[in-house]
């Protein structure tokens, strides 16, 4: 008897074996069954146009198969590109709820998810999500970006400064970061110029040159916080710099020169500054004309400004010029037709753009530091030619 039992062990563990293999395929097969079954009717509610039945049988596979994931993800996306927002949110809050996802996934998710916030206006929501990306090592990127922007449609300075900084301690070599930074600080600091506090400003501001000394808008806000404050020697040293740093910004600093010149009685000094540069654009050429004819020197001023004129025309130039025949013309007739010519190129002048972007293409007589189109920083400069300098 002992015996028989001993023979019949092995049968009895093969049983057990193929049983539950059978069993195992079973609920395979019921799995893979019920599977195809949801994914099908979600499908079919999908063509019917039926979204709201689609997503609720999207949502129930989940729970069945782990391995859907990145079509829930696709599903969401596509609802997103239909511009069904309030969908697209819920597949992808409903996947990261799941403690079936793994980490790779739910940062997949969270990207999607952070994205729908974005298009929907949901900067808060969005910024948390991006914020919560920050930790992942393959989106940092992708957050940082995403939560600049939101900063700067909020502007949120102080957050995008601690983000700046934050990231040029993770990849100092992004010289982006450097210009981004030194932006953030000119923006903050010009909150503190709105409500007259001068120190804060001042200190943002040199720091905004510090972090990026090559950039102008640092200097150009230097100077002009230092005519506010009449420190005007101050501000000729800071207006000194801006050719240094990007010669297609002289004429932005040659306005405030001959303002400060005009109040110290610096005309010598404004000359010295100008020799170096008074043939690189119109606004120089044009100063420099106008320190010689202050010298009671008109005819050599206008034959400076003819010479120039046919080097480099513009309508800025020829309306100096035409205000210099007029104060050297005394007849009534020939005066009042000057006057006339005059007025048409101001209309002319007040007509057309001062700035353009390097980028995109956009242009306007306001002065953008961050591009309204294309969102990009330091992007807009003067424009050149007839119509500019």
């Amino acid at each position: 008897m002992l015996e028989w039992l001993f023979l019949s062990l092995p049968v009895a563990v093969a049983y057990g074996w193929v049983m539950g293999r059978n069993s195992l395929r079973k609920a395979q097969r019921k799995q893979s069954s019920i599977l195809s079954k949801h994914y099908y009717k979600g499908l079919n509610f999908l063509l019917s146009d039926e979204p709201d039945k689609a997503v609720d049988t999207l949502i129930k596979m989940i729970s069945v198969n782990n391995d859907t994931v990145e079509t829930h993800i696709a599903m969401g996306n596509f609802f997103r590109h239909r511009g069904e927002l309030d969908r697209a949110i819920r597949v992808h809050q409903n996947l990261i709820s799941r403690d079936e996802i793994n980490s790779r996934q739910e940062a997949l998710a969270l990207v999607e998810l952070g994205t729908d916030y974005l298009l929907a206006g949901f900067l808060e929501r969005a910024e948390g999500v991006f914020i919560q990306l920050l930790e992942n090592e393959t989106h940092f990127e992708l957050a940082q970006k995403k939560l600049f922007n939101i900063y700067q449609v909020t502007k949120e300075w102080n957050k995008a400064i601690e983000l700046a900084s934050r990231s040029i301690q993770v990849t100092p070599k992004e010289q982006h970061l450097y210009l981004l930074l030194s932006h953030f600080y000119c923006e903050q600091a010009k909150l503190h110029l709105e409500d007259k506090e001068y120190d804060k400003a001042n200190t943002l501001l040199q720091k905004a040159v510090v972090i990026d000394g090559t950039q102008v808008r640092g200097w150009l806000e230097l100077g002009k916080l230092s005519i506010e404050k009449e420190e005007y020697a101050k501000a000729v040293e800071y207006f000194s710099e801006v050719p240094k740093r990007d010669l297609d910004w002289l004429s932005e600093a040659i306005p405030h020169l001959e303002q400060c010149a005009s109040k110290v009685d610096g005309w010598v000094q404004l000359e010295e500054f100008l020799e170096p540069y008074w043939q690189k654009c119109a606004s120089s050429y044009i100063a420099k004309v106008g320190l010689i004819a202050r010298k009671g020197e008109t005819k050599e001023a206008i034959d400076i400004l003819v010479a120039q004129l046919q080097k480099h025309p513009t309508m800025r130039g020829f309306k100096r010029l035409l205000a210099l025949y007029e104060s050297n013309y005394d007849g009534q007739a020939a005066q009042k037709s000057l006057e006339h010519l005059q007025g048409l190129l101001d209309k002319q002048i007040s007509q057309r753009p001062k700035y353009r972007c390097h980028s995109c293409g956009f242009s306007g007589r306001q002065l953008h530091w961050l591009c309204p189109s294309c969102k990009k920083w330091s992007v807009i400069k003067p424009i050149k030619g007839l119509d500019g300098e």
